[in-house]
């Protein structure tokens, strides 16, 4: 694993992994505008065996909030269609020049266009996951958490089958680093930018996966956020991988690297577990 996971912490390790992501199995739907922003658009990924009512998962990207694009993760939109997952990877505003909540706004509306047209694709808007790594895990449990940014888009968090956080960062105060206190400022209004916060036993199932390695995003928002759900009543899975780091948690989902970690299992487990359970 070490020299290709490796690679997936730089943009060549990006290129890489889309390079050696398989063309066949699956169509892209590619650069479909959600909003009027060049940055508010997604690509569609629909496996060519779909079955009916299929669940489709809405996935973010990381980037600190900072970086990113959808075309870099083409070997996730794969990696979920091989299961016979529909994948939708948005874009999304960044800094600069958006600061909290531009993307989180953006993440809400790529979520109400999933619910609108997953039939189109042959998914089911009533089986809609919300998912990301780092960032992007941060926007799909602001949105799985705090009901304001669904509902101003003209969705509500009682659409969302379930969230898969990947490395997320969910209870991260105080900020101490300069460019994301900028990001999340003002100050005072830190603790409305954290997922935990908005915890009340109403979100939608959780699967949280984590490296315990990982020094980027501290284990420990997974745990919190666990403890809390589950404190409150609500159903949160938590996954500690031993010995893995913040880009090694989903370099499994990478198909050279697919056979080096059950990440991708675990992820589609939980989708159709709970999807099975959703009614249509």
């Amino acid at each position: 694993m070490g020299a290709l996971s490796l690679m997936l912490s730089a943009c060549s390790g990006q290129f890489w992994a889309n390079a050696l992501t398989p063309r066949w199995g699956y169509d892209r739907h590619a650069d479909i505008a959600y909003g009027d922003d060049p940055r508010q658009t997604l690509d569609v990924y629909v496996p060519s065996d779909k079955a009916a009512h299929a669940p489709v998962v809405v996935f973010f990207y990381g980037g600190s909030w900072q970086s990113g694009d959808k075309n870099g993760y083409r070997f996730v939109g794969q990696a979920l269609a091989s299961r016979g997952l529909v994948a939708v990877v948005p874009d999304y505003r960044l800094y600069p020049p958006t600061t909290f909540p531009g993307f989180i706004e953006d993440g809400a509306r790529a979520v109400a266009w999933a619910k609108a047209h997953a039939a189109d694709y042959g998914a089911d808007p009533d089986r809609l996951f919300v998912s990301g790594h780092s960032a992007g895990a941060h926007i799909g449990a602001m949105l799985a958490t705090d009901g304001r940014y669904l509902a101003a888009a003209g969705a509500s968090i009682a659409d969302l089958a379930g969230f898969v956080g990947m490395a997320g960062p969910y209870d991260f105060l105080p900020i101490r680093d300069p460019v994301l206190q900028r990001i999340f400022a003002p100050r005072e209004t830190w603790p409305r930018t954290q997922p935990i916060e908005f915890v009340d036993g109403d979100e939608p199932p959780m699967l949280l996966m984590h490296g315990a390695a990982d020094e980027t995003v501290y284990p420990k928002n997974s745990r919190n956020l666990a403890n809390k759900i589950k404190a409150s009543g609500g159903s949160a899975q938590l996954e500690i991988y031993p010995d893995v780091g913040h880009i090694g948690l989903i370099a499994p989902l990478a198909a050279p690297l697919r056979m080096t970690g059950d990440q991708l299992d675990v992820f589609a487990n939980f989708v159709k577990e709970i999807a099975s359970d959703s009614p249509r």
